[in-house]
């Protein structure tokens, strides 16, 4: 019996299914997460100073040493520490671009998020408005007749309770979208 391939479904989520298991090629994501924790790396004051050591420590061998033991002497003006600093720059501008437009595009998601919630909060206060106009003339329809402190409590309790539900299901709606 000839076994068929699996076929991923859209609403199942795509995993590994063995720690051996590997994608053929990397991962954006991965390269992504690399590039964002490489530009956070070269940020820290642990990075700089540990920069300056090296240089202070490389340009102090090559010139306090004797002429045979420096590997980059002045004489040629620090060539090779020269090429290393611009590789090094040559590598680091783009791996923090790359992790300055992922951050972009999260913010992007964010501020999306953010203009669909105040929507949803401005519909939901435009009801509680009408609610409340509502609630406001069906008391001064029955203002002619005797209103008794029970008739009101029992509709501003039926009212606080819809309230509720809409507050639950708003924080619903919310916890959904977060996630």
């Amino acid at each position: 019996m000839a076994r068929t391939p699996r076929q991923p479904s859209l609403d199942a989520p795509r995993g590994r299914s063995g720690m051996l298991q590997r994608t053929p090629q990397p991962s954006r994501d991965r390269f992504g997460r690399f590039s964002e924790s490489f530009a956070r790396g070269m940020g820290t004051s642990g990075f700089l100073i540990g920069m300056t050591v090296f240089v202070a420590a490389w340009l102090t061998w090559n010139i306090a040493m004797p002429p045979e033991l420096q590997f980059d002497p002045a004489a040629t003006n620090f060539t090779l520490l020269t090429l290393i600093l611009s590789l090094q720059a040559s590598y680091a501008a783009p791996l923090i671009l790359l992790a300055q437009n992922r951050q972009d595009d999260r913010d992007r998601v964010q501020i999306e998020q953010d203009r669909q919630r105040a929507e949803r909060n401005l519909a939901d206060t435009e009801y509680l408005a009408r609610e409340i106009v509502a609630l406001r003339m069906a008391l001064t329809d029955v203002s002619d007749e005797a209103v008794t402190r029970d008739v009101l409590r029992s509709e501003l309790r039926s009212f606080l309770e819809q309230l509720d539900k809409r507050a639950v299901e708003s924080d619903k709606r919310s916890s959904d979208d977060a996630s």
